[in-house]
């Protein structure tokens, strides 16, 4: 597994350590209902050193990426970003990827379990292109703040970018002198930011952020209380909800990830051809278990005594008060309020996010 430089400090303070996205990464600091309600309520301050950075260089590096991945990089202007797929020509999902662009580079971001697979195939068709692809994962981390009173800390952090930044816009900043990128980036319409930085200041950042965030009842999250949040916001993670076993439209992410205008790129074809389909024999929802079991991943899900789909990842909503996951189901089951059952009791398929 994959350690977040930030390790040292999280054992020193006391953090239970988990395995998320093939990296050892913060379970919980306090209790997870604790650090959920930061997150609701006021501010929380994750550790997401789950990345890996590409800088991608040359003349022709727009042109490039545009034509091996499913959202719009051509036209991204310095300090403009979004989030795309890297799909096989067959259409399933290799990777999800973060491109931002700045004067003289595109950063993309992916996971860092997927580090050197990533990496292959974005070089693969390098060949007479005017394309330098730079490994700095290395030299790289993030941590971030999400909650309704991140604009606040930010401005008397002196971050006052935060407030004209688009959706995954991005500034460079000195933030209390400790030089970083500021992403904006709101989880489920919720305020957040994300700071991309030097691994060697890493620890003075997350330090800063987590005071300010306390200062305002808030404080640091681990993935137990993400995990909640992220299920009840309806947002997928990728290598949990979806990767190359599915294609974008089983996943629920056909309309965030692709642009339909941009021109070709791989796996469009297949794309393609979903789209004018209409369906798919099967897709992710969300779904409430009664009692107090949370299934595991793959927890088969029956209706009438046979197998209709599988649970991708599940934990404890605390807005409704019992356990919710995400799921693959079979179209003829998967409809809002159809009845389900699994091993530990019964189920329901319900609509994320939640109201």
């Amino acid at each position: 597994m994959i350690d977040t430089p930030l390790r040292a400090g999280h054992e020193a303070a006391g953090a239970q350590l988990g395995e998320y996205f093939g990296c050892v990464l913060p379970a919980r600091f306090t209790e997870p209902r604790e650090e959920y309600r930061f997150a609701r309520e006021t501010a929380a301050v994750a550790d997401k050193n789950y990345r890996a950075f590409f800088n991608f260089t040359g003349a022709d590096r727009a042109r490039y990426l545009n034509a091996v991945l499913t959202n719009n990089i051509r036209d991204l202007q310095p300090g403009q970003g979004n989030t795309s797929l890297l799909l096989t020509p067959q259409g399933h999902i290799l990777a999800e990827l973060d491109v931002y662009a700045l004067a003289d580079r595109l950063l993309a971001i992916t996971y860092a379990m997927i580090r050197e697979r990533a990496a292959a195939h974005l070089e693969k068709f390098i060949i007479m292109d005017d394309v330098t692809l730079e490994d700095v994962t290395n030299q790289l981390g993030v941590v971030s703040m999400e909650g309704p009173s991140t604009p606040e800390i930010l401005a008397n952090l002196g971050a006052h970018q935060w407030d004209v930044l688009g959706k995954l816009g991005h500034a460079e900043i000195l933030l209390r002198g400790i030089d970083c990128r500021m992403v904006r980036r709101s989880p489920g319409g919720v305020p957040g930011a994300e700071f991309i930085a030097s691994r060697a200041v890493l620890p003075q950042l997350w330090q800063l952020l987590v005071e300010a965030a306390r200062k305002h009842g808030g404080g640091p999250i681990g993935y137990e209380a993400l995990n909640s949040l992220r299920l009840e916001e309806g947002i997928p993670w990728f290598g949990y909800d979806f990767d190359e076993a599915v294609i974008p439209h089983e996943a629920g992410i056909e309309i965030s990830h692709i642009n339909y205008g941009k021109g070709c790129y791989t796996g469009q074809e297949i794309v393609e051809r979903v789209r004018s389909r209409g369906h798919v024999n099967r897709k992710r929802v969300g779904v409430a278990f009664a009692g107090e079991a949370i299934p595991a991943a793959r927890t088969l899900l029956l209706a009438g005594g046979a197998e209709v789909g599988t649970v991708t990842r599940a934990g404890f909503s605390y807005k409704l008060g019992r356990p919710i996951g995400m799921a693959y189901i079979r179209r003829e089951h998967n409809n809002l309020g159809s009845k389900l059952t699994w091993s530990g009791g019964d189920a329901e398929v319900i609509e994320l996010p939640l109201k």
